[in-house]
């Protein structure tokens, strides 16, 4: 028992040892955000950050798809209720031991009975596309053979590319791939 503690606590000195030595690098007091644009000059250069949740390129295009809609019909249900009975037991109890004597007795009790039921139809919206923003990168990951590749975004990340210059370094964390 002793060296199944020992190599646990082993164990657990060697995973906070590991996790702290990823979270002190030079760069965790850096400006720019992991989710946001990097923009570089050719004056400053900018070392690239990328990590396994972000992408880099430049900046291609960007698109908005707007949420579509149709109307549908689907089964329109009613809660109905009718009035029901059932039949309950009762129980009486009197005297001790061996001279205990037990009443049972039976009564009738009313209540509602509910259930849904169908009842026609009704006309709802269905959402048949919903809202993307895209953006397309060319050099993905400093790739030059990698161009046209889109990205599905948020509505932020999608209004900061969309406001940066064409073939500008842009870095962002993709909520999907493809548009």
């Amino acid at each position: 028992m002793f060296t199944k503690r020992l190599i646990a606590g082993g164990l657990t000195a060697l995973l906070v040892g590991t996790l702290s030595a990823c979270g002190s690098g030079s760069e965790s007091g850096s400006s720019d955000s992991t989710s946001g644009v990097g923009q570089s000059s050719s004056s400053t250069p900018q070392k690239a950050r990328s990590t396994p949740d972000t992408v880099t390129g430049l900046r291609d295009s960007v698109r908005h798809l707007a949420k579509q809609t149709t109307k549908a019909t689907r089964p329109h249900t009613v809660t109905k209720c009718t009035p029901a009975t059932k039949r309950v037991q009762h129980k009486s109890s009197s005297g001790s031991g061996s001279k205990k004597k037990t009443r049972t007795w039976y009564t009738t009790e009313q209540y509602r009975k509910c259930s849904k039921v169908r009842s026609g139809t009704e006309t709802y919206t269905r959402i048949v596309r919903t809202e993307r923003w895209c953006v397309s990168l060319d050099d993905v990951g400093g790739n030059t053979a990698k161009d046209d590749v889109w990205y599905q975004v948020t509505r932020a990340v999608y209004d900061e590319v969309r406001t940066a210059d064409d073939h500008a370094r842009v870095e962002f964390a993709p909520a999907g791939t493809g548009c």
